[in-house]
């Protein structure tokens, strides 16, 4: 019993010590990881990194990851000729494969979030207005025309899709006209905009897009996406 007894604890401290050792690995992979990941040529302020599973030590050594969270903040992509800054984009990333050397990686399947302030979307949609949350899956925009010669400020409820897989579109659904001739067209003339997103890497694209409370979220999934490297 004696015997017994100590084995059990030479088990159970081994055991503590692989999980220690398997968690001082993850800890620093998910460090170095942070600084390598790259979404295409879009330019990230932060980036965090959470890898899955257990244990890790494992994984590392077949070199093929079942899951690996990332989370980007300040990510600059394109919308059109034109610098757009997405606030924050979260992605799950399935069946990571790394390369021999460990200095690149991709994804078998990439699942995600990008939310892109209304502030944002204002200063890409190069006109001079400002977007709000409108309530209702919809979004408010406000912007100045010229009318008989007088500055005047409308505000409209705007309906944001997505078409061609990579363009976001704001059209009003509707524009008070108040019996003035051409004014419907003067003002969606400044409130409806398309602004095409890209930048992002190779194999990701845009599914969806949602108007919230705290901006536009668009979803992204993507395959055999490259990661770092």
């Amino acid at each position: 019993m004696r015997a017994l007894r100590v084995l059990l604890i030479v088990a159970v401290v081994l055991g503590g010590l692989f999980v220690g050792l398997d968690r001082l690995a993850v800890a620093y992979a998910e460090s170095e990881a942070a600084d390598r990941v790259r979404l295409g040529a879009a330019r990230t302020g932060s980036t965090e990194v959470d890898i899955k599973g257990f244990p890790f030590l494992t994984q590392i050594m077949d070199k093929r990851l079942d899951e690996v969270d990332v989370k980007l903040t300040g990510v600059e992509a394109t919308a059109g000729n034109r610098k757009i800054r997405i606030s924050e984009m979260s992605a799950a990333l399935h069946d990571v494969t790394l390369t021999g050397d460990y200095t690149s990686a991709r994804a078998g399947t990439a699942t995600g979030t990008a939310l892109i302030s209304y502030a944002d979307l204002a200063a890409a949609s190069d006109r001079e207005v400002t977007v709000a949350y409108g309530g209702n899956g919809k979004v408010k925009v406000t912007g100045g025309v010229e009318v008989l010669g007088r500055e005047v400020t409308r505000s409209v409820l705007s309906t944001v899709t997505l078409v061609d897989g990579d363009t976001i579109r704001v059209r009003a659904d509707e524009v008070p006209g108040e019996g003035i001739p051409g004014i419907e067209q003067l003002v969606r003339q400044r409130t409806d905009f398309d602004r095409e997103i890209g930048g992002l890497p190779t194999g990701m694209k845009l599914e969806k897009v949602e108007a919230r409370e705290d901006g536009v979220a668009i979803g992204v999934t993507g395959k055999d996406v490259a990661l770092a490297g």
